[in-house]
């Protein structure tokens, strides 16, 4: 079976498109080099997105999503969304913990910790102590200071122009 020799933290933030399609191109990637995956979606379950559609056709790739299926625009958000996002966490650690999987992906986790939904020593410690194997890729706007700076690569996608800014909204297969 394939194993990395070392994992890596990578992040991906910044205010542009992007990140999750990054993350899961790194997904297939490793998937086809026969490496294990396991994707955990923050805030997004409920969402109807394209991915969710083509994930379980993709050997060695497992995809969880845990959200209401709406945007988050409460502050403080709902006591629902919080414990969806603490359940969200704890998959999180039992997966990267038991190290049955090559690459751990927690998509939109630096948003959950900016919406104080997960606190960030928590996941300062799960980075710390995930197995030497272990490549997790954290994914979202709002990466703190404190993530960037325990990561071993760091991608921030900008916005330079935007057709959402012209009026057109989100295109099935293309951003959904």
């Amino acid at each position: 079976m394939t194993k990395l020799e070392k994992g890596l933290v990578q992040v991906y933030t910044g205010n542009g498109k992007g990140k999750t399609s990054a993350a899961f191109g790194l997904a297939m990637r490793a998937a086809g080099r026969g490496l294990k995956v396991y994707v955990i979606q923050f805030i997004k379950g409920g969402f109807d997105y394209g991915e969710l559609y083509v994930i379980d056709m993709i050997p060695n790739i497992t995809l969880k999503a845990f959200g209401r299926g709406k945007f988050i625009t409460d502050i403080p958000p709902s006591k629902q969304d919080y414990e969806l996002a603490q359940a969200a966490f704890s998959l999180a650690k039992e997966i990267v913990k038991n190290g049955k999987y090559d690459v751990v992906i927690l998509d939109e986790i630096n948003v959950a910790v900016e919406l104080d939904l997960i606190n960030v020593d928590d996941v300062l410690k799960l980075i710390k102590g995930r197995p030497e194997h272990v490549e997790l890729v954290l994914t979202g706007r709002y990466a703190s200071d404190k993530v960037v700076e325990a990561a071993d690569l760091v991608t921030e996608m900008q916005e330079v122009k935007h057709p959402f800014r012209a009026g057109t909204g989100a295109r099935m297969g293309i951003e959904y």
